[in-house]
């Protein structure tokens, strides 16, 4: 298990929820090859509303139903792990919005298996 604890970086990576790479949804295969790569975690959150470079404004609202809702996928490491996962990122990510952001880590922890 990846210890983690104090400085780290957060890269947040902001697409559509219908964004594929062959034929999987993007955000899945993000989380897969961060996961391969050996990274502490990764989680996604879909959006119910906003809009980025298109200006287009998606929406959960019933009279304006969107076909693609914004989804965000955060993942949190060293430094040099993110540091080194953002070439992924660059091949992965062709519209959308990547950032970095310097974070403190106060806890970081697993849950514990049951004894029986």
């Amino acid at each position: 298990m990846t210890r983690l604890h104090g400085t780290a970086l957060r890269v947040t990576i902001f697409i559509g929820e219908h964004d594929t790479v062959r034929h999987r949804p993007l955000y899945s295969e993000i989380v897969r090859r961060a996961h391969q790569a050996g990274l502490a975690g990764a989680t996604v959150f879909r959006g119910i509303e906003g809009f980025g470079a298109s200006s287009l404004i998606h929406t959960t609202r019933l009279l304006s139903l969107s076909e693609d809702l914004p989804v965000a996928i955060i993942i949190v490491d060293s430094q040099e792990r993110v540091r080194a996962f953002l070439s992924q990122l660059d091949e992965l990510v062709t519209e959308g919005l990547v950032i970095l952001d310097e974070v403190e880590v106060i806890r970081y922890a697993g849950r514990q298996e049951s004894k029986k």
